[in-house]
């Protein structure tokens, strides 16, 4: 089965993937706090390709948040799905190129490359800034 690793950058990307966060949840039967509550086992049958299922039945989105300022990352996190994600799929701050850089070295790097089938990495993004184009070149050089 594919994964995919959901990839947002910026102010921009970060406010649409969190809208897309709340669709694919609704969709799949997934309440805010990351617990199925679906009617039909079609909701489960690919819920993989988005989610990892954690402990006690939480499905935590395969993601990575990325921008400059953590201004955006509060306001996800405030968000209707903002306590869906884990900690540490936030990616903020000056040194950004470096913590994105670290990040992918130590994620689940290990799980994908383990698979057949390479993943997906849709990035949400406005298209404008520099660094954004940079995190796509960093993503697919560890995952491809």
């Amino acid at each position: 089965m594919r994964e995919i690793v959901h990839l947002q950058a910026g102010q921009c990307g970060n406010q649409i993937g969190a809208k897309f966060w709340e669709v694919i949840s609704d969709e799949h039967g997934i309440d805010p706090s990351g617990t199925y509550h679906g009617d039909s086992d079609l909701q489960l049958e690919r819920i993989n390709v988005y989610y990892n299922e954690a402990t006690g039945g939480k499905y935590v989105p395969r993601a990575v948040l990325v921008d400059l300022e953590p201004g955006t990352m509060d306001s996800v996190r405030s968000g209707p799905f903002g306590q869906v994600f884990r900690p540490d799929n936030f990616v903020f701050g000056e040194n950004l190129n470096v913590k994105i850089h670290m990040y992918l070295k130590q994620a689940d790097k290990i799980e994908i490359k383990g698979r057949n089938q390479k993943s997906s990495f849709p990035l949400d993004h406005n298209g404008v800034r520099v660094k954004k184009a940079f995190v796509l070149n960093v993503c697919t050089s560890y995952y491809t």
